[in-house]
């Protein structure tokens, strides 16, 4: 009963995050880059396309998928936490279609053959979107990751502070 007395009046910093401010400039800068995204795929990156060669074409048309599957993703996360926020969904309405959801859209490595062949334009895109899904990804976790998945995080070996707190896990856990 303290636990829950003692949570019920901590202040959760993230979630006054994601119905704050930042949360409505998170929105519009992952919304205004879906749509910089599509206006350049349509437009100029379809003409820059045309221009490439055979491996960076077809380079070009697989990381194009993969940015938008990505923003989707994005997209689809924001439109959900926006909901969340105004009341138009229950938290558990929520969660059920963020399982849906996934951030592991990956991107291919700088270094294979015909990424330098790209458009500056269109790499710009993909890693801003790289970003923008590391950030949300990780607002996600902290939003709606429970205290027990945090505790089943393996913390690194030669982390000095992270061996300290998995100590200290391990003590409080046997007491």
């Amino acid at each position: 009963m303290s636990e829950l007395l003692e949570r019920s009046n901590t202040i959760n910093f993230i979630e006054r995050k994601a119905s704050s401010a930042a949360f409505k400039k998170l929105y519009s800068e992952g919304m205004g880059l879906v749509e910089e995204t599509a206006a350049y795929l349509d437009g100029d990156g379809r003409t820059e396309a045309k221009r490439l060669g055979r491996v960076a074409a077809t380079l070009y048309a697989a990381e194009s998928m993969r940015l938008t599957t990505r923003l989707m993703q994005i997209a689809s996360w924001l439109l959900l936490q926006r909901a969340l926020n105004s009341g138009e969904m229950s938290r558990e309405q929520m969660l059920t279609e963020k399982k849906k959801i996934r951030f592991d859209t990956a991107s291919a490595k700088a270094d294979v053959g015909g990424w330098d062949e790209l458009p500056d334009a269109f790499k710009l895109l993909v890693n801003r979107s790289l970003r923008l899904q590391s950030y949300v990804f990780r607002l996600d976790r902290d939003l709606f990751e429970t205290d027990a998945e945090v505790a089943k995080v393996a913390v690194p070996r030669n982390n000095p502070v992270g061996s300290q707190l998995e100590l200290l896990r391990t003590a409080f856990a046997q007491g």
